[in-house]
């Protein structure tokens, strides 16, 4: 099995990428003051915590799916995929499907007396 230089690139870049996501949606959430948050700030943040929650939940179920040796790889979902399922996530979050943003955010608001 031969990895392309491309391959390498992509599932270095693919791996920053997530950490990078993590950290800002933690430095997000750590310097929000809930206090001095509007409704829709700590709303939105929940709603970004809930999008990225969803995006690794998809990446992990993928990683499920058995490959076979002979099928033919998808050349557009290997460059693509992350941003597909960053979308989805964030799609999922803003339509209010799995309502785990408003949960959190109800929680929050109980917990901070706001």
């Amino acid at each position: 099995m031969s990895i392309s230089v491309g391959d390498y690139y992509l599932n270095t870049m693919s791996a920053s990428s997530s950490a990078s996501k993590a950290s800002r949606l933690e430095a997000g959430l750590s310097s929000l003051d809930t206090s001095k948050a509007t409704d829709e700030e700590l709303l939105e943040s929940c709603k970004q915590f809930e999008g990225y929650l969803v995006e690794q939940m998809l990446k992990g179920m993928e990683k499920t799916i058995p490959k076979d040796e002979d099928e033919d790889k998808n050349t557009y979902l290997s460059q693509f995929g992350d941003m597909l399922y960053e979308e989805a996530g964030k799609m999922i979050a803003d339509r209010g499907e799995l309502g785990l943003a408003q949960q959190l955010y109800e929680s929050m608001k109980r917990n901070q007396n706001l």
